[in-house]
């Protein structure tokens, strides 16, 4: 029994190394200048062939894009609480160096190519920017 009380107590006072238990605050740094969040609510969410076709000018707008720095396109899973919303049917989320930037893009030719390629797709859009606080 002492050998192993003395292993427990000696365990016990050696270093956790950083982040084994929480996510690294470097790591997990969303860019903060900038962020520009999109739900779509496409027309018909079950058809696989305007999903494909969403999806494609989606990748192709983060992609060609001079102004985007971080890109995502996600799904929403199913929601467990009550207070998660996944009614939408996509959410893209692009940050950008500044402001500036992300007027610029609202210009960017890749970006009104996107609306013109894949508006017809969409019934409902809302948009969420954000400029980040410095910490």
């Amino acid at each position: 029994m002492k050998p192993f009380l003395t292993t427990v107590l000696l365990l016990a006072f050696l270093p956790v190394p950083r982040g084994l238990f929480a996510q690294d605050a470097e790591t997990t740094q969303f860019d903060p200048a900038f962020t520009h969040v999109v739900y779509f609510w496409l027309e018909n969410p079950d058809n696989p062939k305007e999903c494909r076709e969403f999806e494609a000018a989606v990748r192709e707008l983060m992609a060609s894009s001079r102004y985007t720095k971080t890109n995502y396109l996600g799904r929403p899973p199913r929601a467990t609480r009550e207070v998660v919303d996944d009614s939408f049917t996509y959410t893209m989320i692009v940050t950008f160096e500044s402001s500036a930037a992300q007027s610029a893009y609202q210009e960017e030719q890749v970006h009104l190519d996107f609306i013109a390629k894949a508006g017809h797709l969409w019934k409902k859009v809302v948009v969420y920017d954000a400029q980040g606080l410095t910490p």
